[in-house]
């Protein structure tokens, strides 16, 4: 029987060849005109069920007719999603009066530690038009499997101290609710905001 680490090395694998199969697939259509790899199509990332920093229930749909960024982390989070949600605010200032058909997402991987009130602090800080979304344990692993999202507990010194190990990427949708763009982690704020605004443009 695989351990949990082996099963998680494969799910890695299988992600790194999907993201690698649909760039080159981009690369040879050369039309999108995205400087991240265009995933047009993909049959995964189809919708999400949870609730916001506010407890508001949420999905997809109550974002149609803006572009939706959407990525995983966690607010103890020691560098990436800092860094992602920096890049981010970034992106949608420089949109200007277009920053404001942008929704950016954080879907928290440690629910156990990310009440609504830290979730809240933390995503507004970087701009309050930011959205955090949290769910139980369950509902968080089904949004993440839906997602191709990797992430696993890290234990610390002590139990309250573990950290979580999880994907760094972004996806972004298009004002329609269609899973458009997969971005890499460190691109920066300008394929950000170059992608967004396509997006935006096109609808």
């Amino acid at each position: 029987m695989a351990s949990e680490r082996e099963i998680i090395i494969r799910t890695a694998l299988r992600l790194c060849l999907l993201v690698l199969l649909l760039s080159l697939g981009a690369c040879q259509q050369g039309e999108s005109g995205f400087r991240a790899t265009d995933i047009t199509g993909a049959a995964f990332g189809r919708d999400f069920a949870l609730a916001d920093h506010a407890g508001r229930p949420r999905t997809l749909a109550d974002f149609r007719g803006k572009v939706v960024v959407m990525f995983f982390g966690f607010t103890h989070c020691p560098d990436v999603c800092p860094t992602t949600l920096a890049e981010l605010a970034v992106a949608v200032k420089n949109l200007g009066t277009d920053g404001d058909r942008v929704q950016v997402l954080l879907v928290t991987v440690d629910p156990e530690r990310d009440t609504p009130q830290v979730l809240s602090q933390y995503v507004t800080a970087f701009d309050p038009r930011f959205l955090a979304l949290r769910g139980t344990s369950d509902e968080t692993a089904r949004v993440a499997k839906e997602f191709k999202i990797i992430y696993q507990k890290v234990a610390g010194a002590r139990p309250e101290s573990y950290t979580m190990d999880h994907s760094a990427g972004t996806y972004i949708f298009d004002p329609q609710g269609r899973l458009r763009v997969y971005v890499s982690y460190g691109q920066g704020p300008e394929v950000f905001a170059h992608d967004i605004a396509l997006l935006l443009q096109q609808s």
